[in-house]
């Protein structure tokens, strides 16, 4: 994978970083995300969690994104936030070699994951557009487990990152927005307007 991937993703799990750091140890614990029954905490044990993906997500007991996930969350919980934020710039600054190995993935989930904790706590941040363009391609994948919503709309970007995507019912947005209710998260699509 290219170096410029390996790049931004420690660059953007930094920013993810950099916003947990900031939060109240009672924001740490217990503020809303855009991942339901989701706290900042368990995200970011999702995101340290990705860096031995395949521990969690290839057990016999775990063959699902559901159950690998859950594993990843049930493990953080068990950590201080100490523990816990040590291990997250610990995967910000050296990602392990399954992490560098799909950084152009990776990098768009830590970007989705960002903004639904930014958005829990109703705070926002400039995006830059590498992240745009990765945080759009992850909207995009998951637009299909949640409504296969390109076979039935076509999305229409307003700022940069996006490209105009799928077929039907136009819908047009931020990038960031509609890469957020691709990937299932319904509560911005009052941000979206339809046609």
């Amino acid at each position: 994978m290219s170096e410029a991937w390996h790049t931004e993703l420690r660059r953007e799990r930094t920013r993810f970083l950099e916003t947990v750091s900031e939060l109240t140890d009672d924001e740490f614990d217990h503020a809303p995300t855009l991942c339901a029954d989701w706290a900042p905490r368990d995200v970011l044990a999702h995101l340290i969690g990705l860096d031995a993906m395949a521990s969690h997500y290839l057990r016999p007991s775990a063959l699902s994104l559901n159950r690998g996930n859950a594993r990843m969350v049930a493990h953080g919980r068990t950590l201080s936030r100490e523990q816990l934020t040590s291990l997250g710039w610990k995967a910000a600054t050296a990602p392990s070699a399954q992490a560098r190995a799909t950084a152009w993935l990776l990098t768009g989930d830590a970007a989705m994951h960002h903004q639904d904790v930014l958005r829990g706590l109703g705070r926002n941040r400039e995006i830059p557009e590498a992240v745009a363009r990765a945080l759009f391609r992850e909207g995009v994948i998951w637009s299909w487990p949640f409504g296969r919503k390109l076979t039935r709309y076509r999305v229409i970007p307003t700022t940069p990152g996006g490209r105009p995507r799928g077929r039907g019912r136009l819908v047009h947005g931020t990038t960031e927005a509609l890469s957020l209710w691709l990937a299932g998260r319904e509560s911005v699509a009052a941000e979206l307007t339809f046609e």
